[in-house]
């Protein structure tokens, strides 16, 4: 990561690779004698969008492009050159001698054009307020070229997507090549019409997703459209082989697009006012959404395991392909259809019937027709070839008579799916669903005999231990601040719903608390490694009497992490309370807690930078979880490389929840008059004024990213001679763009370099000073995994020594600049 630097030119390429300068016009119109030239901009009417010059992150190339005016954060949403960028500052955007809109370079050479067919000698371009960039013959005001009908990797309101079945003619949205490049990556998204219009991802020639078919409000294989986007989009056949989607919301303070990323995603973005670009929606949220990820005849559901199994009466085709989790072969049927046995003069049997598949997004290349919901089953039944039906209000009777690929099953939404079957395998079905039941219900009734006998005589064998203290815990409450709403939920909790482990077990297990099982030691008190008799292994965290924490930080880890479960979460095995002994059991990590590793130089060989950064996105998730995926939302307040516990395989689990806070459901931040948590990790506003949110930990968050790209502990250290905190010195060398000089040597590989750049990124911008300039947990992992590309430049983070003056008020606002020509800059940041 070396930071070359030969002349002022470069400087200003460097500079300009974040920023594109523009002379202040107001002009929407180009003509053959108004053009713009670098860094000129042209606005639209409205002042809703602009069009430049600008360059993509870390590119010194550069572009004409389209994007929006009012943003915070300046998102491209076209691209004229960009498979031809310009290798100078001397661009120029004209109207040619023929008509056409063209870039020039410094020679005069045409880097670009329109290329419209024959000669169109008075034409003029605009900019509409719609963001369309028309080409149109001034006599006529008749429109020969617009931008809309060459998109590069976005669709906004109003552009349209089409194809015509009759001359082939598509319009579709191609991917960058990556956040630096805009040239046309591997990606495409379009309709195809089989006999229903579908909106596909191509990757190359290749299928890569689908929507599912239209009925006329939605794609029914995109199971969230009826909830989220119910209303805005429309699909409309012209009658002459033409096909057409676009969307408009209604809520026009709210900015809206579609992007279409290097990796193949659609990422749907939001900005409220002006705000910045949040990520709204994802259209694949899981491998079960890349098209045919198990094959023919099988099926997905992203919430079993394995992802991947065949559809009833269908086994692997390849078993030994399908045991290894390769499972593009699919499945062959296990028995012959009785129609099939009849027609090549086989035995009769009983005849075929149908199984009833729920909430299935429907396979690929179906027929349709006009039959309603009964004839469809009729039809279906009397042609041997058709092997599935379903049916839609909005579309009718679907049929297949090909191989089911890219079947799903959906948690919610979806259609019902009839797939036909030999008579005696839906006679099996039967068999096996009555042998189920009893034997669910037989071993159900031994259960519940065989618990209730142990249960009794496990509370006859501890009622003498526990009656001294059965009072005290049968319930506890939690520290002040905790609000009325939660006392249901929370303040009523027995300690006895935990599998309870004598204080005598735990001694043994750890030899006594021999100072040589003694793992680490915080703020509770001293955690210790153990065995229990048959062999687990465990970590036993022992409440110190001489610690700050007492009942309620034990009884609050013991409610919090009892109710939740994720795999980036640390997992609670037990707990004791004994007289004054009160302790915790959990799973033992055998790597211990990330500090160890991370700060140690002679350990530090072992954390390369993959697993740094699989280790920082499972820190992400496991935030996730607590903060919007788990029953409860749950914030942190002690987030930090102590409290990251790593097992075997090196993979994080958050850990420490004395602290935690259960917000309510339309809870956004609370107060507290008890300052808890790790100076160094605490946002100003909770460490000044004891206001915590989601964004505290965020903060938290933040620090330890920052921690882990730098390999240097949040504690003061020393940088030529001068003392500093570790945001202070990242923002140091952030600003003297000496990147490499905060890089862990361990890490620091050129193959890395930009990933490891975005995550200095992502961790300034989660430290930042004031709350709501922070991303979400869902936001930073979205930006970490270059979902979202566009990241808006850092102000100087909280803590720091020195204010250094820099306008860091929008990164879209223009600054008056000191030339006669009134030159302004606007931050305009690429993929």
């Amino acid at each position: 990561m070396k930071v070359v630097r030969e002349t002022k030119l470069f400087d200003l390429l460097i500079l300009l690779s974040c920023f594109c300068l523009e002379f202040g016009t107001a002009i929407d119109t180009i003509t053959t004698t108004k053009f713009i030239n670098d860094p000129e901009t042209l606005i639209s009417n409205s002042g809703e969008f602009k069009l430049g010059f600008f360059s993509p992150t870390n590119s010194t190339y550069r572009y004409v492009g389209i994007w929006y005016a009012k943003a915070s954060v300046c998102s491209v949403i076209w691209v004229a050159n960009r498979n031809k960028p310009l290798k100078s500052l001397s661009g120029t955007l004209t109207i040619s001698e023929d008509g056409n809109l063209v870039v020039l370079d410094e020679q005069k050479n045409i880097i670009w054009s329109s290329n419209i067919t024959g000669s169109v000698f008075n034409s003029s371009a605009q900019l509409l307020d719609s963001g369309n960039l028309v080409l149109q013959e001034n006599k006529t005001e008749t429109i020969i070229w617009e931008s809309f009908q060459h998109p590069t990797d976005t669709l906004v309101p109003k552009m349209k997507l089409s194809t015509n079945v009759r001359t082939g003619k598509k319009v579709q949205v191609t991917s960058w090549t990556n956040q630096s490049d805009p040239s046309i990556g591997t990606f495409s998204v379009g309709i195809d019409v089989f006999n229903l219009p579908e909106l596909y991802i191509w990757n190359g020639s290749s299928r890569y997703w689908r929507s599912g078919p239209w009925n006329s409000r939605v794609f029914i294989g995109i199971p969230s459209m009826d909830s989220v986007f119910l209303d805005g989009f429309s699909l409309i056949d012209d009658q002459e082989g033409t096909f057409y989607f676009s969307f408009a919301f209604s809520n026009e303070s709210i900015l809206y697009n579609f992007v279409l990323n290097a990796q193949g995603n659609i990422v749907q973005k939001n900005s409220y006012k002006g705000g910045n670009w949040e990520v709204g929606w994802l259209v694949l949220q899981s491998e079960c959404d890349v098209y045919g990820k198990c094959g023919p005849f099988g099926i997905c559901n992203s919430k079993s395991l394995p992802i991947c199994n065949c559809l009833v009466g269908f086994k692997p085709k390849n078993i030994e392909e399908w045991d290894r989790g390769d499972w593009s072969s699919g499945c062959v049927r296990s028995t012959p259809l009785q129609c099939e046995r009849v027609t090549t003069n086989g035995e009769e049997g009983k005849k075929d019937g149908f199984l009833k598949l729920e909430m299935m997004k429907v396979p690929d290349l179906l027929n349709r027709s006009s039959a309603v919901e009964d004839e469809c089953r009729d039809q279906c039944l009397e042609n041997c070839s058709c092997i599935a039906y379903a049916y839609d209000a909005g579309i009718g009777c679907m049929s297949w008579t090909r191989d089911l690929i890219d079947s799903q099953k959906f948690s919610i939404g979806g259609v019902d799916l009839y797939l036909r079957l030999a008579g005696s395998e839906l006679d099996r079905k039967g068999v096996d669903v009555k042998v189920v039941i009893t034997i669910t219900v037989t071993i159900g009734t031994l259960l519940v005999a065989i618990c209730s006998f142990s249960l009794w005589r496990r509370i006859a064998k501890r009622k003498a231990r526990k009656r001294n203290t059965k009072e005290a815990l049968a319930f506890a409450k939690f520290p002040d601040e905790s609000k009325p709403e939660q006392d249901s939920m929370t303040n009523q909790v027995k300690l006895l719903e935990l599998p309870i482990f004598s204080f005598e077990e735990l001694a043994s297990a750890t030899n006594n608390f021999h100072q040589s099982n003694k793992l680490g030691q915080g703020g509770f008190g001293p955690v210790y490694r153990g065995k229990l008799l048959h062999g687990q292994e465990i970590a036993v965290k022992r409440l110190s009497r001489a610690s700050g924490q007492g009942l309620e930080e034990f009884m609050n880890e013991v409610v919090v992490i009892s109710k939740l479960q994720h795999r980036n979460l640390v997992r609670l095995l037990g707990g004791c309370v004994e007289g004054e002994e009160k302790l915790l059991i959990y799973e033992y990590m055998p790597n211990k807690s990330l500090d160890v590793l991370l700060f140690d130089p002679s350990k530090q060989e072992l954390l390369d930078w993959r697993q740094r950064f699989q280790i920082i996105e499972g820190i992400g998730r496991g935030l996730l979880y607590l903060h919007r995926d788990s029953r409860l939302r749950i914030i942190h307040r002690d987030l930090k490389a102590s409290n990251i516990l790593l097992d075997e395989n090196l993979n994080p689990k958050i850990s420490d929840f004395g602290m935690a806070r259960i917000f309510g459901g339309n809870e956004d931040q609370a107060n507290t008059n008890r300052i808890v948590g790790t100076y160094g990790y605490m946002s100003p506003e909770y460490a000044m004024e004891g206001r915590f949110s989601e964004k505290s930990d965020i903060f938290s968050f933040g620090v330890l990213l920052l921690e882990i790209v730098s390999g240097r502990r949040n504690t003061s250290f020393y940088h030529d001679e001068q003392a500093m905190s570790l945001l202070e010195f990242v923002w140091k060398m952030w600003n003297a763009n000496k990147i490499a000089n905060l890089v862990d040597p361990m890490i620091s590989e050129p193959s890395f370099e930009m990933e490891i750049l975005r995550c200095i990124h992502v961790g300034l911008l989660c430290v930042q000073d004031f709350a709501k300039d922070r991303p979400t947990v869902s936001v930073a992992i979205s930006m970490l995994k270059s979902e979202i590309v566009d990241l808006p430049r850092p102000k100087q983070p909280a803590f720091t020594a020195t204010q250094i003056a820099t306008d860091t008020s929008s990164q879209c606002k223009q600054r008056a600049g000191g030339s006669i020509n009134n030159v302004t800059v606007t931050v305009v940041q690429g993929r």
